[in-house]
């Protein structure tokens, strides 16, 4: 069983579970899982957990997201990018860079969002997209996300590129036709590329040709990829948290007054563990095998 990250660089046209199977494939097991979906038509960071780290999915799918988009103005799709089908268009006029500059503040900082209609939120316990293929009609609800960044990197009417940080749940998609509208063109994601998603970076990702030649040397071990405060353990200990053995503040020396803490042993993942202020008992999270099978 293999344990850990990997970061692959998903090209254009395949879905993230498509991946996802690749990935099975390549490293012959089942626990495979992406932290987070991408589009089919955009391309970039997609950060697969696999074994063990399949554990650490709902750790590390919230973190900040990072996008280089290209965005065409004057024309409306169903989908809000050019895979869908046109729904409005015009020729122009293009607005100068100025008014442009003056729109796109409009969407800096933490703004309401609404997803796009071909999306994966639920809606009625169903997917929006299913119900949208359908012809139904789905009203989803503006949700609060935050544009960290929102940088203008070129623009050459009728496309833009910009570069974005963001919360997680915000959609490319949505900017692009809000964007639009805002402009009065209209507008729709051309192209889409993530550069980050929470720890995982574009320069860390390989590409799914490269696996079989790479693809070991390149997982990420769970320890490192967690961003929390470690804390050292010897074998005994490691032993009885795997064990289900309730651990106390004087067993784990070093560790905070509170917030979650990895302990390590021997550079591989034993538990996670949430300190409280107050209280002599340690709360257990996550075991994993990894480090607490001595």
């Amino acid at each position: 069983m293999i344990d850990g990250l990997l970061v692959i660089n998903k090209p254009e046209g395949l879905t993230s579970h498509d991946v996802v199977q690749n990935v099975r494939r390549w490293a012959k097991q089942r626990r495979v899982g992406h932290l987070g979906t991408l589009d089919p038509l955009a391309t970039g960071v997609l950060p697969l957990a696999l074994g063990e780290a399949t554990k650490l999915s709902q750790l590390l799918t919230h973190g900040t997201k990072g996008y280089r988009g290209r965005i065409k103005l004057g024309v409306e799709t169903t989908t809000y990018d050019r895979e869908g089908e046109v729904t409005a268009e015009t020729d122009g006029p293009w607005p100068d860079p100025t008014t442009l500059e003056k729109a796109l503040d409009q969407f800096r900082g933490e703004i309401q969002q609404v997803p796009p209609q071909y999306s994966a939120v639920k809606t009625d316990g169903k997917a929006a997209y299913e119900r949208a293929r359908k012809g139904e009609k789905v009203e989803l609800e503006a949700r609060t996300v935050t544009l960290h960044e929102l940088e203008l990197i070129s623009y050459e009417p009728p496309f833009l590129s910009v570069n974005v940080i963001c919360s997680a749940g915000t959609y490319l998609r949505s900017l692009a036709f809000d964007l639009g509208r805002q402009l009065g063109t209209g507008a729709h994601l051309w192209e889409l590329v993530r550069t980050r998603s929470g720890p995982f970076h574009l320069e860390q990702a390989i590409t799914l040709e490269e696996l079989d030649e790479a693809g070991e040397g390149r997982l990420i071990p769970m320890a490192a990829a967690t961003g929390l405060p470690t804390v050292e353990v010897n074998a005994g200990i490691a032993r009885r948290v795997g064990q289900g053995v309730q651990l106390m503040r004087p067993d784990v020396p070093g560790v905070p007054r509170d917030g979650l803490v990895q302990l390590v042993y021997d550079g591989r993942l034993a538990a996670l563990v949430q300190a409280d202020q107050g209280i002599p008992m340690l709360r257990t999270v996550r075991v994993f095998l990894e480090g607490t099978r001595i």
